[in-house]
């Protein structure tokens, strides 16, 4: 059975998360909201993982991506 790299202590450094295209889901019993990502590796392996808010950091982030949302949008406008 070969071992995987984990197994053999290897491992690349994580360069970034991606949002896999599903839906969010929010449990009622944990009171929290997972989202499924994709994280990308220095050596260009990908996990994929959970990225778990509660929802206070829901709220905080839907602030901030209609403030993103707008950004852009003016961008567009300005021919950016």
């Amino acid at each position: 059975m070969k071992e995987t790299r984990a197994a053999e202590g290897v491992w690349a450094r994580a360069t970034h998360a991606t949002p896999l295209k599903r839906d969010a889901t929010y449990d009622r019993r944990a009171r929290q909201a997972a989202l499924d990502i994709e994280i990308h590796h220095t050596d260009g392996h990908t996990i994929t993982s959970v990225l778990v808010l509660t929802p206070d950091q829901v709220e905080l982030y839907a602030i901030q991506f209609e403030q993103l949302i707008a950004k852009r949008e003016q961008a567009r406008r300005e021919g950016r």
